[in-house]
């Protein structure tokens, strides 16, 4: 009886870990301790063993003759189960031919003859070759587990924009279907001195109704920008006052970054200090950092689940918008508020980008300044503003009733590795993280029909995205292809999630909005891809949005109607 039940996989397990106990030595090299020491090496019967490995070999003689003189497993495991098996145990290839004779090969008894070398290198092997058998019942129970659930799905249900076309998704997108063109000359600042005076600079904001009066005075527009949007992409998803009673605060997040953050309020501290640090403001510090406005905002909503901020430049929307509903998807929110804020129409902020020789100088005439893919294109257009989408889990949505916009495929990210500003020669790393995006969506490159484009109006940027956009789908004659920041210019971190908002609006409504100053073609550009100068019927079946950023990030988001 006792024999039959030490060769079960249990007793096996137990046996193999109470002869392979980890001590201070090689466990490779140590003779196996049931065996006697006449069989032993000489200079292993002369070694001494570590202290706690000795004191264990008496308790673990006492412990095993107890177990077997009284016919039964207990006392063996009351020896083994206090210890844990050492590596040799997990490493080795274990007792893949135990059989009847199992014990009498586990307890070195073998037929037939080996030499003394032998037995020296496998004696210290037995303890590991329980192995095979020992993992038999984990594998069992493997097996046995509950089948995966369901990947939980993921929602657009609401949705809002601060930008220079208006503060509105419905308002921003119909201009953007007319062609409005939302650059301007910049009027916040003096600013003559530079060589680009045109900005997509939003001319009239109020914050009324949405953050309180102290601090509208003291906040940078970064943060203004995102804690309105993010509240009114809450009144457009539905989350009123009631709902908010009823969901689990605790599984509701924010995810709104900044590629720059609160630049104004730096500088204006910089001043300050030219005076006196007495002069500066207090809050100064936390509300340039990166992160706080989404701080703020759940401070305001009492809102516990994740909350923090990304900053990888002009991506850095995407990466927001992917992250949160990662978090969704993992089950560690139901609702999350995504997105980007930007507003460096300063000085510092002018001055920066014109050193960077980015910014087109088309002072002249704006509204023709920002002109994605055209021959005469001298660099982008600097905006700011902000884009805020509700992402949710789907059942959670649908058991509240909310409108559903569009779904969450998916999205993926990856990094040039290459220069600080000019992308990859040859797009590697776009169509390297479009393809991830793909895959990791379960999306088709036919299924793909409409693109908006990172497209920033700068001579290297258009070509590489537009070949890299070419060599994925360039055999899907239904694709068509656009530029939201042909105008509104360039939103910086807030540019990704205006143009996803973009791209939903586009699946909503069925229209696709122009390109506007696409005039002469770069050459290489097929102008059968590229949206003409008016609005376009298209039935969106997959959109995909592009944003990169300096640094070498890239990041695509995908999104389809609701089915």
């Amino acid at each position: 009886m006792a024999a039959s039940s030490v060769a079960s996989p249990l007793c096996t397990w137990l046996v193999a870990a109470c002869m392979s106990v980890t001590c201070d030595g090689d466990c490779s090299t140590r003779p196996s301790m049931l065996s006697s020491s006449k069989r032993r090496p000489k200079c292993a019967a002369r070694r001494r063993l570590p202290s706690k490995c000795s004191s264990f070999s008496a308790d673990f003689q006492k412990g095993l003759n107890s177990a077997f003189s009284g016919s039964s497993i207990q006392g063996l495991m009351s020896s083994c189960l206090a210890f844990e098996p050492c590596d040799e145990y997990y490493s080795s290839k274990g007792l893949s031919s135990l059989g009847s004779n199992g014990l009498s090969s586990l307890f070195g008894s073998k037929t037939g003859t080996t030499s003394r070398r032998q037995r020296r290198f496998h004696g210290a092997g037995h303890s590991g070759e329980a192995m095979a058998v020992a993992v038999q019942p984990t594998e069992e129970r493997t097996k046995q587990k509950k089948p995966t659930t369901r990947q939980r799905r993921v929602v657009v249900t609401g949705m809002s924009v601060v930008s220079p076309l208006g503060h509105d998704s419905d308002v921003f997108y119909n201009n953007l279907l007319e062609g409005v063109s939302g650059i301007s000359e910049i009027e916040a600042f003096d600013c003559t001195q530079f060589p680009t005076r045109i900005g997509g600079e939003i001319k009239s904001f109020s914050t009324d109704g949405w953050v309180a009066p102290k601090f509208s005075r003291r906040m940078d527009k970064f943060m203004l920008y995102m804690l309105t949007a993010g509240k009114k992409a809450l009144a457009d998803g539905g989350i009123t006052e009631d709902v908010m009673e009823q969901i689990d605060k605790a599984k509701c997040g924010v995810l709104i970054g900044s590629a720059m953050g609160g630049m104004k309020v730096f500088n204006d501290a910089i001043e300050a200090l030219r005076v006196s640090y007495k002069k500066m403001n207090p809050f100064c510090v936390p509300f340039a950092t990166t992160n706080m406005g989404s701080a703020m905002l759940a401070m305001d909503l009492g809102w516990m689940g994740p909350n923090y901020s990304i900053s990888t430049a002009c991506a850095t929307s995407n990466f927001c918008i992917l992250n949160s509903a990662n978090h969704i998807i993992r089950g560690e929110a139901d609702i999350m508020l995504c997105g980007g804020s930007d507003s460096v129409m300063i000085p510092i902020g002018l001055g920066g980008f014109v050193a960077c020789r980015a910014l087109s100088q088309r002072n002249s005439d704006p509204t023709k300044a920002s002109r994605p893919w055209d021959i005469n294109r001298d660099g982008f257009v600097m905006g700011e503003g902000a884009g805020v989408l509700l992402l949710e889990e789907l059942e959670h949505a649908k058991k509240r009733g909310a409108t559903i916009y569009a779904e969450f495929l998916g999205g993926s990210f990856t990094c040039d590795a290459y220069h600080m500003t000019e992308p990859h020669p040859d797009g590697a790393g776009v169509i390297l993280c479009i393809e991830k995006a793909l895959a990791q969506s379960g999306v088709s490159r036919e299924d793909v029909n409409y693109i908006n484009a990172h497209a920033t109006s700068t001579p290297a940027g258009d070509l590489k995205e537009y070949n890299a956009l070419i060599h994925c789908f360039g055999q899907n004659p239904e694709l068509r292809v656009n530029s939201t920041k042909s105008m509104i210019g360039h939103l910086l971190g807030a540019a990704g999630a205006v143009e996803a908002v973009a791209a939903v609006q586009a699946i909503r409504t069925g229209w696709i909005h122009p390109n506007i100053n696409l005039e002469n073609p770069d050459e290489g550009v097929d102008t059968k891809l590229l949206v003409g100068p008016k609005k376009e019927r298209l039935d969106v079946k997959v959109a995909l949005s592009n944003s990169f950023g300096f640094g070498g990030h890239n990041s695509s988001v995908l999104f389809a109607p609701y089915k």
